[in-house]
């Protein structure tokens, strides 16, 4: 076997996990919809600094555990008292928390039981919603849960392969551009790599 079919053989065997940080991005994108949606509607414009969930909005997006009692108690009771925007939010909000918790699961040695019943919950949630963004997310997570499942059983993901890649993207952008094949070799190694930074020689450069 040569290292072609060595490499087709794993492909094909290889399990295929979702990046966790893309399923939280897309709850959070359809937070910030519901939130721009419901304020066009129910005050026919877009939000502006003086909307309660227009300043709330960096809140919503944070995860739940790193919101003090104070800013979380403030966003909840502020929201609430706003009347349709603020419920439809914290709605959709309480969506997003449902999806992380079911996401937390992953290096708990959570069993079936424990994974099926936050799926049920977020999704039963989600359902009862009657919120549009809030259902085509579940529809999307009930659609990739076999690569969600996957990711929650083996704890894997390409997190680090996507942030060396950013990294790269980055430097390239700030050169704008390589013209030598090599000065960018020995630019993206001494990003990504630590051990190679102390061979960088400044002329090199």
């Amino acid at each position: 076997m040569d290292l072609r079919d060595h490499f087709c053989s794993l492909r094909r065997n290889a399990t295929v996990v979702v990046d966790h940080f893309h399923v939280v991005q897309l709850a959070n994108k359809m937070l910030s919809k519901v939130r721009r949606r419901t304020t066009a509607e129910i005050r026919g414009r877009r939000g502006g600094a003086s909307d309660p969930e227009w300043k709330a909005r960096r809140r919503l997006l944070r995860n739940r555990e790193d919101l003090t009692d104070e800013h979380f108690a403030t966003m909840w009771n502020t929201l609430l008292g706003e009347g349709t925007i603020g419920q439809t939010l914290l709605t959709a909000w309480i969506a997003k928390e449902n999806l992380r918790n079911v996401l937390a699961l992953a290096r708990t040695g959570a069993d079936r039981h424990q994974i099926g019943h936050a799926r049920w919950k977020f999704l039963a949630w989600c359902a009862d919603s009657d919120l549009p963004e809030v259902r085509q997310v579940a529809a999307t997570v009930d659609r990739w849960w076999p690569e969600i499942e996957a990711f929650i059983d083996t704890g894997h993901s390409n997190a680090k392969s996507e942030g060396i890649n950013r990294v790269i993207k980055l430097v390239a952008r700030n050169a704008f551009g390589f013209r030598n094949a090599d000065d960018q070799r020995l630019r993206t190694r001494c990003v990504t790599t630590r051990r190679a930074r102390g061979y960088l020689r400044t002329a090199q450069l």
